[in-house]
This record gives structure tokens, sequence and C-alpha cells, in this order.
């Protein structure tokens, strides 16, 4: 597990942009925290890394978000599903295997049997300071071995 703190909401969209540097294709990013923490914030310094010029916004409403830069990413937020059976509605299981984009999803433990067996999970949590966050990842699978352990050297504290 890699533990990551962040000091500002700027070091936490710094973070995150620099996080695009080391996804590759097909990753699949699983976003945990509370309301507030910081998601759609991590999602949008992902998105500038990846030169999206499009507004960044959290797709509670729509249920899924596509951005177009240097790759294509599929933004999920699954908060207002109240069963996996809406996941097909949405092509939840088909996004989630592209090969040539980046997959978001906020909201991952609200069905995390339906997961990928693959991903890089992000959980990210107020401190006791407002603008600090606490930033815990963890490596399910090994296709994502490499940016994980790049991240262990580079970027805990």
């Amino acid at each position: 597990m890699i533990k990551i703190k962040t000091n500002s909401p700027e070091e936490t969209f710094a973070f995150a942009k620099g996080l695009a540097d080391l996804l590759k294709n097909g990753v699949v990013l699983c976003l945990k925290g509370n309301l507030g923490a910081g998601k759609t914030l991590f999602v949008q310094g992902i998105a500038k890394g990846f030169q999206v010029e499009e507004e960044v916004t959290s797709p509670t409403f729509s249920l899924m978000n596509v951005y177009h830069g240097r790759r294509a990413i599929y933004h999920f937020d699954l908060y207002r599903l109240e069963s996996a059976e809406e996941l097909y509605d949405i092509g939840f299981y088909e996004y989630t295997t592209l090969e040539d984009s980046i997959v978001i999803i906020e909201w991952p433990d609200k069905f995390p049997e339906e997961l990928p067996e693959e991903y890089l999970w992000f959980e990210i949590t107020r401190t006791e300071n407002i603008d600090e966050r606490l930033i815990t990842i963890q490596l399910k699978g090994e296709s994502y071995r490499q940016i994980y352990e790049e991240l262990k050297q580079n970027c805990q504290f």
C-alpha cells in the first residue's frame, strides 16, 4: 500500500496530472472517497495530463462522461446506481475492457464484485486540515505493477 499526502487542492490536482504520464492504455482506476473528498478534482488533473480541453465534471447524474485528449477517458460514477444490473444499461462491462483508453470509476465500493479483475485503487480521504488529502493506493492484479512500483518509488511520504 502506498500513502501520499497532498497539502492543497492544487497539489492533489498536480499529483493526478503527473499520474497521467504513467498511465498506459487499458488502465482502470477506482476512486473511493466520501462526498467532497476530491475525486472529481483528481479526475480533472488526470484529464489535464491527457490534454483534455473540455470541462471535466462529475458524472453523478449522467453516470458516465467521456473525455477526449491524448487518450479517451471513460469516467463512471456509480453513486446513484441501485443494483449491479444497471451496470449493463450504461455499458460498464464493455468500456472497462477497452484497451485503447483509460477508465476511471468513482464509488467502486458500491459494486466491488463487478469490478474488472485488475485495477489501481485510489482512496482519497480528508485529513483534519481542510485542504489536505491522504491518498492511499493499492494494486489489484499484476498488469499495473510497473505503474504501482513507480508511484511507490517516487511519491510516498
